[in-house]
């Protein structure tokens, strides 16, 4: 796994190198988008308002609200809508309430349609409070009996309260007026009491539910719309693709710092040189249907890769070729011919052999060959006598490189060191000459080596 931190020049360049995928795969959510979106039909919802007079609790309004969805009112409501092949247990679903601030109960209602959007929260609201005030009706009867005995008992108490102060007398002695002031004052209090007990009726302040009026006529659809949908879909493939390419990119073996290859070959790391050249010349020469899709798609070249830096001038560059095979000359202890070994599919070191056969000269003899990592194969040992890796970083898995390694042990050929070669971005020289040391010859080919693939 690599452990590279995803930062954002990570996400640009995805952005950049996979802009071609990344349109695609965001029409192709589109597409997926409206695609849902049909199976989806259109849906509209709008609210009706029932206020409740009087002084609720909150317990009580949850209690209205229970009521307002329950089967009976929307059972009535659908009988009343009468629609084709709806029923009350579908329109259950399509109806919900809920208690808001100054005792009103919010009814919404969901339709296919503007039109019966706004017909379902009437006739539901309606329905509510014709319920409301049935079953605070048949609790009032109940109630109301005991106050109207009271009252009764009142009228014979009143009666009563008569005959004892016309038993009292006419008021001619100090006792009699003062029985007849205290039943006055009875029959006074007791008046008091049944006018209040009229005013306090106990269902006319939570009975009268009031309807505000009708509910609104929707005007746009309930989320999701079908634009929702096709935006929701493109950003969800686009995100996902990025993501896919994160992961990708942090689960990859890819080998890419010069200890790991070296290690992966079991041979000593020579030195780096550069290749120059378009972007379009390190695109994979792989044929057939999935190579033409992965143009198509611009997933032919990595994206991981790190921009190449601008190189210097093309003597700084043949500088590196040439160090690189002073290095090998030195590691030979005798002149013998070798072969320059490079992963088929790996552009960039097959331009880097070819560029490193050209600078060397008869000391020692180069040739260089394609090997396959899918299946390694090595020419046996004939003239050459060790092999010389060419190969760029970051491309190559561990696995990869120990079957190169294991197939030049299987052809006798001693891996004698490792040339890593990366990209750059060439500039304009000044002179197309380029500088010879006179007093220190590079390496050169013989007669018969070649700079091509065998």
């Amino acid at each position: 796994m690599s452990d590279d931190t995803i930062r954002l020049v990570t996400i640009g360049r995805i952005l950049r190198r996979r802009r071609r995928l990344l349109t695609i795969l965001a029409v192709v959510g589109a597409l997926v988008g409206y695609g849902t979106s049909l199976l989806l039909p259109p849906r509209y919802t709008t609210s009706a308002s029932v206020l409740l007079p009087g002084a609720w609790e909150e317990r009580e309004l949850l209690t209205q609200t229970e009521i307002a969805t329950s089967s009976v009112v929307v059972d009535r409501a659908a009988a009343t809508l009468d629609w084709t092949g709806v029923g009350g247990s579908e329109l259950r679903d399509r109806v919900s309430a809920e208690a808001t601030d100054g005792n009103i109960i919010k009814i919404s209602g969901t339709a296919d349609t503007p039109k019966r959007a706004q017909q379902l929260a009437d006739q539901v609201a309606q329905q509510f409070v014709a319920f409301a005030a049935r079953i605070a009706g048949e609790d009032t009867e109940s109630e109301a009996a005991a106050p109207e005995a009271l009252r009764q008992m009142v009228v014979k108490t009143n009666r009563r309260i008569t005959e004892l102060a016309d038993a009292a007398g006419p008021g001619q002695t100090v006792e009699s007026v003062q029985t007849r002031t205290e039943l006055a004052k009875l029959r006074a209090a007791l008046q008091q009491a049944i006018d209040k007990l009229d005013q306090a009726d106990p269902a006319s302040e939570q009975a009268n539910l009031v309807v505000m009026g009708p509910a609104a006529r929707p005007t746009g659809e309930t989320p999701p719309t079908r634009t929702q949908l096709i935006v929701a879909g493109a950003l969800l493939f686009f995100l996902l693709t990025v993501i896919g390419h994160l992961v990708a990119a942090r689960m990859s073996r890819r080998l890419r710092t010069e200890p790991e290859i070296a290690a992966a070959l079991g041979s000593a790391l020579l030195g780096t040189v550069d290749v120059p050249g378009e972007r379009a010349a390190y695109r994979p020469k792989g044929r057939g249907p999935r190579a033409r899709i992965r143009r198509l798609l611009g997933a032919d070249i990595r994206w991981d890769l790190p921009t190449p830096r601008t190189s210097g001038d093309e003597a700084g560059r043949q500088i590196r070729y040439r160090r690189v095979c002073a290095r090998l000359r030195d590691q030979l202890p005798v002149p013998r011919r070798l072969l320059v070994v490079v992963p088929d599919g790996d552009e960039i070191a097959r331009r880097a052999a070819g560029q490193l056969v050209a600078e060397a000269e008869s000391d020692p003899l180069l040739r260089v060959v394609g090997v396959s990592v899918s299946r390694p194969m090595v020419p046996d040992r004939d003239n050459e006598s060790g092999a010389l890796v060419v190969l760029s970083a970051g491309s190559w898995t561990a696995g990869e490189l120990a079957g190169i390694a294991e197939a030049c042990a299987d052809a006798k050929h001693e891996i004698v060191g490792i040339v890593l070669a990366g990209p750059v971005r060439a500039r304009p020289t000044r002179s197309a000459g380029r500088p010879r040391d006179a007093a220190t010859p590079g390496l050169a080919v013989g007669d018969d080596a070649t700079g091509g693939s065998r």
